[in-house]
Order: C-alpha cells, then structure tokens, then sequence
C-alpha cells in the first residue's frame, strides 16, 4: 500500500511539474506570446491537426489570428498566414529562423542530417547549398543543361504522336505521367547521364525499383510521426513509420552508391578528359570535388545531393505542371491566350525554346498563378528558432518551429481580388520585389529558400508551353476537370489528370 501512494505521488509531481512547464513557465518569462486556442494536456493541439493540415490550419488562422503559437505535443509552433510576418522571418529574422527542427525523416531518410534539406545552418550546409548553385542552378550552368530540357520535351510530345487517334483526330493522354517521366527523366539525364522512364531504358527491373522508391519516400515524408512531438514515444514506433523509413532508404541508398561505384569506373577509363573539361554531368563533378576535398565530399553527401534533387525536384515540378494544364483545360480562353502569345512571339513554322521564354509574358503570369493557387510545398518546409526573437510584436520562445502556410497567404482575401479565380492577368506588370514578392512564396525565401526556384519555373514554362503550342487540348467529357487536393507533401490532384489533344501544324512539321 506504501509503494503504491508513493508511485501515485511521484506521478502526481511529474504531471504538475509537465503542466507548469508547459502552461505557466513560459507565460512568466515572456509577456507578450502570440495568441493559442485552448489546448489539452501533453498533446497540446496535435488533436487539431486535421488533413489536409493546409486547410486546417488556415481555418485557426481565421478563428484566432495570422500569428498564433500552437503546441504540437513537447513542440511550440509559430504558425505565420500573412505576408508581413513571412517577410519578417525572410529577412530581419532570417538568421535566426536558418535552423531545421530534427525530426525523423531528416535522420533516417538523409542521410543523418546531412542533406541540405536537414542540415543544421553551418559550413556543412553553406557548402552544400554553394556546390548544388553552382553545379545546376547558377547563371552559367542552366543554359548549360537547356538541350537536355528540350530533348526530353521532344521525347513527350514524339510519344504523344505515336498515340493512336480516334475518328476526330484526337488522342486520349495520361497527363500526370508524361508528366512525371519527363520530369523524372530530365533531372536524372542532367545528373547521371541516364533516363530511368522510357522505352531505351537498358535495366527495366533497376529503374521500376528506383521509381518505387521515389514514390514511396516521397508518401512517406508527408507522414506525420508522433514521436517528434511526443518523446516518450520516440522508442516505441507504433505506427511502424520509422522501421518504413530505415527499408526504404537501404533500397535508396544501394541504388545511389551504385551510381557511384558505376561513374568512378566510367571516370577511371576518361580520366584525361574528364579533367581536362569541365563534365556536364553533375555526378562526375562532385566525385572529382571528392579526390581533393575529402572532408565535405563523402559518398553520403554526395548520395544525399542526388537523392534531394530527385525526390523534390521531380515531384514538385510535374504536379505544378499538372495543376496548370487543369486550370488551362478549365478555362479555355486563357489556354487560346498562350497559344496565340506563343504564335506572336516565337513563330508557327518552329517550337519554342528556353530563349523565347523571356518574351512570353502572359505564359510566365499563368505558371505564377498555378503556383499561387497550388503551391507545391503548401505548407513551407518548417524551420526552428535556436534563440528568442519578436515576430509580428510577438515574443517568440527559442525551439520555437515555424510554420508559414503559403496556401493560406496565397488565398487570403485581405491581399488578393478574387483570391480562389484563376486570373493570370492578375500577375501583369508584377515585379515581386518589395513586400509585394512575400504575397507568393511557393519556394519560400531567404538563406533556406529553395535554390532550384528559377530552374523550376523555367522547366514547367518550357513544357507548357510546348504542349500548349503543339497540340489542341480538350477535357475528356463536357464536365470540368476536377480540381480536388489529394493527400500528400506536395498536394497532388485527388485524380489524374488525363485530356484530349490534336496535333497542330507546327509539331507536325517539326517532328
């Protein structure tokens, strides 16, 4: 009977110790938090976290204010829905919001923190942001890589000719596919030298499980992990989540060293060549920064660089492809405004290239508006306050992770006329520079920003604008296209997207 009050005790002292350190300490210290729903012991307002998170949250938004701070289990959460309090922890607080909270997937599925999507801000992260700048995003290396982007193009629209046509002319394409094998296809041709979609493809069984991978690591980061937010549960992984993880990256990482292992030999035998000119391939040129900077360039870094480029960049850039060829398909004027743009400015007697892009406008504010209403990360990836700082007049705790909806800001009728209509021409004469440039944050912004954003917006208005130009595009039945979210990281279309087209006389002419 002794043992049992004096346990009942301890647990009483723990539960009292947890709530004032939770509910009451904080307050003390800080005079002027942001506001905060009621929330319930330990778990805090994890039970308010509803999917899609992006809607849920701009629903408390609306209820409680555009600067809250939740309590997501032992995490405190600054949850932004504003342009003012964004451009604030994009710039004045930039350094101190460089930090990413560790969560599970940056342990086990990069790499221990390695990659620069989880690497602490340091000289690890600073070194691998500059070398993937430099390698693919930087002003000398994107024309560098702009024959692979447009051969991959001419590879989708050659296989959309060899579709069968019904008695209308018309071919019946899987959008969402083409897609992402030309997505896919583009970035692994630039890093490795290799398509892993297509017909040509020389090991059919290595590619179907590299997909696979992809596809599942890419489910698996927009799993949520209870044990992130509440520790004691870290040891226990109920949810079978993290054993997933540790499976699924021993299938990625045996792929990525064979990668490696496949160039050293290719490099071995070219040797000459290859340093005496500066590779294309973006794998040959970090093996070679390996020979002399051992310390930043280990297989895992490098396997880590290859393995974020293709699971973000291919991703991201063929559901934002998808999305806007949906909303073109909605509104059909707008899709005739591109085409007719395109056939003023670049020709009907040749397909458009990268140089023709800075002359089409009206094709560059459509791309701005599918990002505006379907961002590809909606809810930006989080980053973590290490010191206190003062968002929006608010005390911010240190540890604090933040949040910024950008689907939320991107819709908010307070900065935008109409703010669910899909209006390009509401991106006319747009600089978005200033405050302005905080109202569509789709790659978010500052030192963590996502590098690749020029490179991306360049790809998907080359691809549309290809497709718009080649062929004549129609919905499958009278009924609009469905344009319901799916589950997922980056916020797919509920189902895929598939469409009707005829080819016109300039890809007739070309092919």
């Amino acid at each position: 009977m002794g043992d049992s009050l004096w346990f009942s005790a301890l647990a009483f002292i723990i539960f009292i110790t947890l709530i004032y350190k939770l509910f009451i300490s904080n307050r003390q210290k800080y005079h002027n938090l942001p506001p905060s729903p009621l929330s319930l012991p330990i778990i805090g307002h994890l039970h308010l976290l509803k999917q899609p998170a992006h809607r849920t949250l701009q629903a408390l938004s609306e209820n409680y204010g555009k600067v809250l701070l939740l309590r997501w289990g032992s995490r405190k959460v600054l949850l932004l829905t504003t342009p003012s309090a964004a451009e604030e922890c994009f710039t004045k607080n930039d350094i101190v919001f460089t930090n990413r909270p560790r969560l599970l997937g940056g342990k086990d599925f990069h790499y221990d923190y390695t990659t620069v999507s989880f690497a602490p801000y340091g000289d690890l992260w600073r070194n691998i942001r500059r070398v993937m700048t430099l390698e693919l995003f930087s002003s000398s290396r994107l024309p560098a890589f702009q024959t692979v982007r447009q051969e991959e193009v001419r590879v989708v629209l050659d296989q959309i000719m060899r579709r069968s046509s019904n008695d209308n002319g018309m071919r019946k394409v899987d959008l969402k596919t083409k897609f992402l094998e030309l997505s896919f296809n583009a970035m692994t041709m630039t890093m490795v030298g290799r398509r892993f979609y297509g017909e040509d493809v020389v090991d059919q069984a290595e590619a179907k499980n590299l997909r696979e991978v992809i596809r599942e690591g890419v489910e698996l980061s927009a799993s949520t992990n209870l044990g992130d937010f509440l520790p004691f549960m870290q040891w226990m992984d109920v949810t079978g989540l993290e054993k997933k993880m540790v499976g699924l990256m021993r299938r990625m990482d045996k792929f990525l060293q064979g990668l490696l292992d496949e160039r050293r030999k290719i490099m071995a035998v070219e040797s000459d060549g290859i340093d005496q000119v500066k590779s294309k391939l973006m794998i040959d040129n970090l093996l070679s920064l390996q020979e002399t900077e051992q310390k930043y360039y280990t297989d895992d870094i490098i396997k880590g660089i290859i393995m974020v480029l293709l699971v973000a960049g291919t991703d991201t850039a063929s559901t934002t492809m998808e999305w806007a060829m949906a909303l073109l398909l909605n509104h059909p004027e707008r899709m005739n405004k591109v085409r007719a743009e395109i056939d003023a400015k670049v020709g009907e007697d040749r397909l458009l290239n990268e140089q023709d892009l800075p002359k089409l406008n009206y094709l560059q504010n459509v791309i701005m508006e599918a990002l505006r209403l379907h961002p590809p990360v909606p809810l930006l990836v989080p980053r973590e306050a290490p010191e206190d700082c003062v968002v929006g007049g608010f005390d911010v705790p240190r540890g604090t992770m933040l949040m910024i909806n950008a689907w939320a800001i991107h819709r908010d009728p307070e900065f935008w006329e109409d703010p669910t209509e899909f209006k390009p021409e509401r991106f006319e004469g747009w600089s978005g520079e200033g405050g302005e440039g905080y109202k569509v944050v789709p790659f978010g912004a500052g030192r963590r920003g996502c590098p690749g954003d020029v490179l991306a917006k360049r790809f998907i208005a080359l691809a549309l604008g290809t497709l718009v130009q080649s062929f004549e595009w129609g919905r499958i039945s009278e009924e609009k296209v469905d344009m319901s979210e799916g589950l997922g990281l980056t916020m797919p279309r509920i189902h895929p997207l598939e469409a009707l087209c005829k080819p016109r006389p300039v890809i007739e002419a070309s092919m």
